[in-house]
């Protein structure tokens, strides 16, 4: 069934064909019509989940400790502020191995306040041990959330589905909304390998001596890791079922590329009109669009970027004092390659000011030029 949706809804909408049975949630700027949404899918009778109302973010997270403990499919959102008071929690559901999925609107941080797009929320996030997933379109939003639950289940680890705030949250896009016939074959019951259960008594969240943590968390790692193939296997039997083609990564017109410009989020979008403007001007400009972040696929971004000359990532976040997060880790994912592209950093978009591809187009022309420095970020569009 196809309807024209807000990114927000489509969150929604996932969150109802995956059959999840606890909802707990805090309303913050431009998370809120999620949970509104699924709030009146509940008191309709539409979706069969208990909402929960708390008091902050913290507790909303802390909620669904109790009940992905308990062994039901949970699911909260947030955005921003939000995100940063579930630090701790974050962190406690990735230990105790709870397959929770968390939709987040990627907002700026403040001071000062600002409601717009900036990934520096999730990205602040990143260590915590949770997989990260980066949208472009609402329909990826709503297939991303259904595919999260099967890939934190397989693995038993948390996921966070994340997008642009209003330019996805609040934007109508038409969407293909699964029959759930279909979503529940390719998503079958959540059975948890362990779960409060009376007639099997068990203890959660217990004291960890010197003489296991270190291996709980080896554990952790490698499991973690494993989402690299699961999510690629998962993405397939996708494309199967529904008919919708995803992957850890995307490439565009990267085949004869001597640059390729990488972006997530929206950005994504404009930077493909940039790749075909690009190319009328003779520019063999291609893209890689980052889907899956943590954990880190450095094989396959070491197979899309290592055979060209240049690369430009643009980032939707600023760490103090570092620079871009993702030109980071895709620096350190091609350090060991013997011959390998210069990368080359650019902020743009930052508390959502708008990144158009002539923008795009004219950061890929500033390192064509030979005018860019490699050492310092291009802050595209900076007013100085």
């Amino acid at each position: 069934m196809r309807q024209v949706i807000k990114g927000n809804h489509a969150v929604s909408h996932g969150v109802r064909l995956s059959k999840v049975k606890v909802i707990s949630a805090y309303p913050i700027t431009p998370q809120t019509t999620i949970v509104e949404e699924l709030s009146e899918m509940c008191a309709s009778g539409a979706l069969d989940a208990k909402f929960i109302k708390v008091e902050s973010e913290h507790s909303a997270l802390a909620a669904l400790i109790g009940s992905a403990t308990a062994g039901v499919r949970s699911f909260t959102a947030t955005s921003s502020q939000g995100l940063l008071l579930m630090h701790e929690v974050l962190h406690w559901v990735c230990g105790a191995r709870l397959p929770i999925v968390l939709a987040n609107v990627n907002r700026a941080v403040g001071a000062g306040w600002n409601i717009w797009a900036d990934q520096t929320d999730s990205i602040s996030q990143r260590d915590t041990g949770w997989i990260q997933i980066y949208c472009e379109s609402n329909q990826e939003v709503l297939d991303s959330v259904i595919m999260a639950y099967k890939l934190a289940e397989k693995l038993m680890l948390p996921v966070m589905v994340s997008y642009d705030a209003f330019f996805l949250s609040h934007t109508s896009e038409v969407v293909d909304i699964p029959d759930q016939d279909t979503v529940d074959q390719f998503l079958p019951p959540f059975e948890p390998p362990h779960k409060v259960d009376f007639a099997d008594p068990r203890m959660f969240g217990g004291m960890i001596g010197p003489e296991i943590y270190y291996e709980e968390r080896y554990c952790i790692h490698k499991d973690a890791m494993a989402a690299i193939k699961t999510y690629s296997e998962i993405c397939q039997q996708f494309q199967e079922a529904f008919g919708r083609e995803y992957a850890l990564a995307e490439s565009y017109m990267v085949d004869d590329a001597e640059i390729i410009v990488v972006t997530a989020g929206t950005i994504t979008s404009v930077a493909r009109i940039a790749v075909r403007k690009a190319r009328e001007k003779g520019i063999k400009l291609g893209l890689m669009k980052l889907r899956l972040f943590r954990p880190v696929p450095y094989e396959l971004w070491r197979g899309i970027l290592g055979g060209v000359n240049k690369v430009v990532v643009i980032d939707r976040n600023l760490i103090g004092g570092v620079g871009g997060a993702f030109v980071s880790e895709i620096r350190s994912a091609l350090f060991p390659l013997e011959k390998r592209p210069v990368v080359y950093s650019a902020i743009a978009g930052l508390g959502g000011r708008d990144v158009t591809p002539a923008d795009v187009l004219g950061i890929v022309e500033h390192v064509a030029s030979g005018k860019a420095d490699v050492d310092t970020p291009i802050f595209w569009g900076l007013k100085e």
